[in-house]
């Protein structure tokens, strides 16, 4: 399985964080940043192919709404990835519902209340990731015991882990506390 994400820029950004000054390969201002880090959909579809051909599930964790049309409307997507962020966000869940795709639920940014409302919004969520959305997230905010909260919490769901630590030592973790999904 191979993961990118998606964002409409305009829509995730503001007008004053695009124009703040930002020293990058692509220019200086926090725009040019990140429409060089942005795919355009030929590349997607370019990665969905390459993807296929060696038998890799692809998916895409869109940030906004109309990166879920502009994926749907383009490529064939296994699975969408919630980023803990949206997970509050019902208007983006509900939308995620309407494609009829297995969702990847990730918990980082979420309070256990938060988790369980994404849970009852979305349809068919196939994972819940236990994560920590720090970046890198250090030794000891990595908290793998949430994977055990998850799996008592959500007996009917995989659980997974989602890895912002650097190396991989969390893995092998999660791996031995039956994680079965490792972003």
């Amino acid at each position: 399985m191979v993961k990118f994400q998606k964002r409409t820029i305009e829509v995730v950004y503001s007008k004053d964080d695009l124009d703040r000054p930002r020293e990058s390969p692509w220019g200086t201002t926090n725009r040019q940043q990140k429409e060089g880090l942005e795919f355009s959909i030929e590349q997607y579809k370019e990665l969905e192919e390459y993807s296929r051909k060696y038998r890799v599930d692809f998916i895409v964790s869109c940030w906004d709404l109309q990166s879920i049309d502009d994926i749907e409307n383009s490529c064939n997507v296994k699975y969408h990835k919630v980023a803990s962020a949206l997970a509050t966000n019902k208007e983006f869940l509900e939308k995620l519902n309407s494609t009829g795709k297995p969702v990847i639920l990730s918990t980082g940014m979420c309070t256990q209340e938060e988790v369980a409302a994404a849970v009852n919004i979305l349809d068919n969520v196939k994972y819940i990731l236990a994560c920590t959305s720090t970046y890198p997230t250090k030794a000891e905010e990595v908290n793998l015991n949430y994977i055990i909260t998850l799996k008592s919490l959500y007996p009917g769901y995989k659980i997974g882990f989602s890895n912002h630590y650097n190396g991989m030592d969390a893995c092998v973790g999660a791996t031995a506390l039956g994680s079965e999904c490792i972003e």
